[in-house]
């Protein structure tokens, strides 16, 4: 089967379940008032997601080799289905349980697709294929921003969960027309023991490039989720946006993630290498975390987006360079296994990330000091990979 239908299934699947995973934060100011919380309270949602992806990620690589990348997406789907259909009911236990399962289904995609396309692309267009792939990350998120603001108009809340549930079933059920092509390589009698959730950091952690490119996803997603996860809130609260404007706002960041992806995984390909190329991206992240402190009420609409296009374009626009890198430096054959440890570090950034930028913004009353403290997580993440790259300077090759 052409790489480029692999590539066009992993990114369709990529891009709902992130729709799913962003659907009840881009609804936070209306959800919140009706359950008598704070808006900023979607950072906790955020976190049990994200804590549900970190052990499913974990446990993908086996998943994937037992059941098949296609099975195990299929399952991602339906987990983050049943997970909007239980955040869709009024009762915080149930909405608790449903970020855990949608955290659970959106934790194996990316090991999942990592296998697939690893078997598929050749080693000098990784990083653009995984960039092309990983855009279905911001295509869901902008999907999110642009239709659930639309759809909570027509419809309540609860109803407009559902209906985002309903789409990632029929997603999972188009899916299994490719099941059989691509599952060949499957090893249906490979036993998935508990222990095997340690093999990915094991792996992670006795490869140098590896931790290194693990600790930095860390700090880089601690900026992305933030971002996603509190702008239509920021926008709405501190800038006085409405609700659709603030989620067309969004969807103008994830569309700048979007072009991001594909561009610098092509620069990376071409000219820079993946761990310079990170290295640039983590200044632009800081530049933009300023930018974003810097907004107030009277800043024009036009210089708004633009600064948050910027913003996005490095913010989203870094992970595909990142996992091809990662995909590129694993041992033979373990390309999922090595994405699977790496997301593990990525997602607990992102567990860490928003209830750090909600807690910031609280104490000190402004949502300044939360994009401040991003912007510390990127200059750190900057001097990280600077300094290894001093130290090893082929590896960005």
């Amino acid at each position: 089967m052409s790489n480029w239908l692999t590539l066009g299934l992993t990114l369709v699947i990529q891009a709902m379940v992130s729709m799913a995973l962003l659907s009840l934060p881009v609804m936070a100011p209306v959800v919140a008032p009706d359950m008598h919380v704070s808006p900023a309270m979607v950072g906790v949602y955020v976190s049990m997601t994200y804590a549900g992806a970190m052990f499913a990620s974990l446990m993908g690589g086996a998943a994937v080799n037992r059941l098949g990348a296609i099975r195990v997406s299929q399952c991602g789907l339906l987990m983050c289905a049943a997970g909007l259909l239980l955040c869709a009911i009024p009762w915080f236990p149930a909405m608790g349980l449903g970020a855990v399962l949608i955290g659970l289904g959106y934790g194996p995609i990316t090991p999942a697709s990592s296998h697939l396309l690893a078997r598929t692309t050749p080693k000098h267009q990784m990083s653009l294929v995984f960039s092309l792939k990983q855009t279905g990350v911001p295509l869901g998120s902008l999907l999110a921003g642009a239709v659930v603001p639309s759809l909570l108009l027509a419809l309540s809340w609860h109803s407009s969960l559902a209906t985002v549930a309903l789409v990632c079933v029929l997603c999972a059920a188009v899916s299994q027309a490719l099941r059989a092509q691509l599952d060949q390589d499957r090893q249906p009698k490979l036993r998935i023991r508990w222990g095997s959730w340690l093999t990915p950091i094991r792996l992670v952690l006795a490869h140098r490039s590896l931790a290194t490119m693990a600790i930095c996803s860390l700090l880089l997603s601690m900026v992305q989720l933030s971002l996603t996860t509190y702008l239509v809130t920021f926008l709405h609260d501190g800038l006085a946006y409405g609700l659709v404007a603030a989620g067309l706002a969004l969807s103008a960041t994830q569309l700048g993630g979007m072009l991001g992806r594909i561009a610098w995984g092509y620069v990376a390909d071409r000219w820079l290498g993946a761990q310079r190329m990170l290295v640039l991206l983590a200044a632009l992240m800081s530049l933009g975390a300023l930018a974003c402190a810097s907004l107030t009420v009277e800043t024009p609409q036009a210089l708004v987006i633009a600064i948050l296009v910027s913003f996005g374009a490095s913010a989203i626009g870094w992970n595909g360079v990142y996992l091809a890198e990662v995909a590129r430096r694993a041992p033979e054959g373990m390309a999922s296994v090595a994405t699977g440890g790496t997301l593990a570090f990525t997602f607990l950034g992102v567990v860490i990330g928003p209830p750090m930028f909600g807690a910031l913004s609280t104490l000190f009353g402004t949502y300044r000091a939360g994009f401040l403290g991003l912007m510390a997580m990127a200059s750190l993440c900057g001097v990280v990979l600077y300094w290894s790259q001093r130290r090893t300077p082929l590896m960005a090759a």
